[in-house]
């Protein structure tokens, strides 16, 4: 296949997406609208999942989504087009073709969606597959040497330990690991804060974090832990200084705040968890000004420049974007291209709605399981230290028999993919109040 990319950079800058004429109005078409939006109740929101088995009472839709009908339906779409055309819809879709406009480039329309809730630019996002592929690519993406140290917290997940594990072994870099909480439901704030700072070292260069642990339902003052590092680096040389990574994803999606203004130097997440994007899909957000502090791992499709230094036997320019970061490769384009829908329909409900009403069922939960005989909640009762995750234990059971018991009663509990693994129970826009109170229920037969 020859392909004329000078021409195409001269109008474009970017690269990827769709057919000819339906990539065209696929990138220019506004969204469907969803059937929701601002006005409507969250009966409304709970049937765009209708998918979803009506004999079960799902409460792990954070492990990997159920699409809403209009993610769904965009999927849909983009299959039929790449069916009939397929390389049509790649060749122009993905902007390869000569001439191809930015607006029609449907890989440009997820990242300026996704920018939109990161509250960032697009040239700012990177698309991934996953929070696994995220973490990786940044980890490896640092430029770190022996001596370096990375500094992360004993309740990051195993994908962001391994990350950091595989770093420093290609590096010589080295890592440690500092615990934030004893006590995860009555651990405040500032003693997270205390204990991160505590645990910073000479040599640390970097800190990875999570905004809410998997393992507990933790979710961690991120903005205060960013204030504490950058008052670190405030008495640090320009070569000394500390770079934050985090691990969003479990509060992507379900919290108001924008990623964009937490303070942190790079974020990750996957988006096919409580954003409600397909399955398989993912951002990286990284800062315009710590763009040359990443190095790609992957060869790209995104961005021209580093196919243009190829060409012309030459190193890569500085990036104009991060998309740079983002792995080339064909895949399942149907899916990377309805990311942008999932990112509307979170618009169209409003996220302090969505977070104001995660947070509400979530307390629902916590509330009738603390009042549980032999039920011990370990997530924090505050909204302001928990997200969308309940983790507890029933005395005499280990986390295993306690889902296994709630599975017999159509209720989807989850354990924590930890060593010392709790029950979880994780209630979102796809239950209401009255699936809360039958979980509770089940739990308070069962304990």
């Amino acid at each position: 296949m020859t392909l004329n990319r000078r021409d195409f950079v001269a109008t474009v800058g970017l690269s990827l997406v769709g057919s000819a004429t339906a990539r065209a109005a696929a990138a220019n078409a506004p969204v469907a609208a969803p059937a929701v939006g601002a006005g409507s109740d969250w009966a409304a929101v709970k049937a765009q999942f209708d998918q979803l088995s009506p004999d079960w009472k799902h409460f792990s839709q954070f492990f990997i989504v159920s699409h809403p009908k209009p993610v769904r339906d965009a999927i849909e779409r983009h299959r039929r087009e790449l069916d009939a055309n397929p390389f049509m819809t790649v060749e122009h879709g993905m902007g390869f073709a000569p001439g191809d406009a930015t607006e029609n480039i449907l890989p440009v329309r997820v990242q300026r969606a996704a920018a939109h809730y990161l509250g960032s630019r697009l040239e700012e996002v990177a698309l991934t597959d996953s929070t696994t592929q995220g973490l990786a690519l940044v980890y490896h993406g640092l430029t770190l040497k022996p001596g370096d140290e990375i500094l992360c917290t004993t309740h990051d997940h195993f994908v962001h330990h391994e990350s950091i594990r595989l770093a420093c072994q290609k590096s010589g870099a080295t890592s440690r690991r500092v615990t934030l909480y004893d006590d995860p439901a009555r651990t405040p704030a500032e003693e997270m804060v205390a204990r991160l700072k505590k645990g910073i070292g000479p040599n640390t260069r970097v800190i990875g974090i999570t905004w809410v642990h998997s393992s507990t339902g933790v979710k961690i003052p991120v903005r205060a832990l960013a204030d504490a590092v950058a008052q670190v680096n405030a008495g640090r040389g320009k070569n000394e200084q500390i770079l934050v990574v985090l691990d969003a994803v479990h509060g992507f999606g379900n919290q108001e705040a924008q990623v964009a203004h937490l303070g942190v130097d790079f974020a990750a997440a996957g988006t096919h968890k409580w954003i409600f994007a397909p399955r398989g899909t993912g951002v990286i957000w990284v800062p315009e000004k710590n763009w040359g502090l990443i190095r790609p791992t992957i060869p790209t499709f995104y961005e021209f420049e580093p196919f243009g230094a190829w060409e012309d036997e030459r190193p890569p320019n500085a990036p104009k974007s991060i998309a740079w970061v983002s792995p080339g490769g064909f895949k399942a384009f149907e899916h990377q291209w309805a990311m942008a829908e999932a990112f509307q329909f979170h618009e169209s409900i409003g996220r302090q709605r969505i977070a104001d009403r995660i947070a509400a069922l979530n307390t629902q939960c916590k509330d009738g399981l603390a009042k549980i005989p032999k039920v011990k909640v370990l997530t924090p009762m505050d909204p302001a230290l928990s997200a969308g995750l309940v983790a507890f234990e029933v005395e005499g059971q280990s986390a295993e028999e306690t889902a296994h018991k709630l599975h017999e009663r159509k209720v989807v509990a989850s354990t924590s993919p930890y060593k010392i693994s709790k029950a979880r129970l994780a209630p979102s826009l796809v239950n209401d109040e009255r699936e809360v109170e039958a979980a509770v229920a089940a739990v308070r037969a069962i304990a």
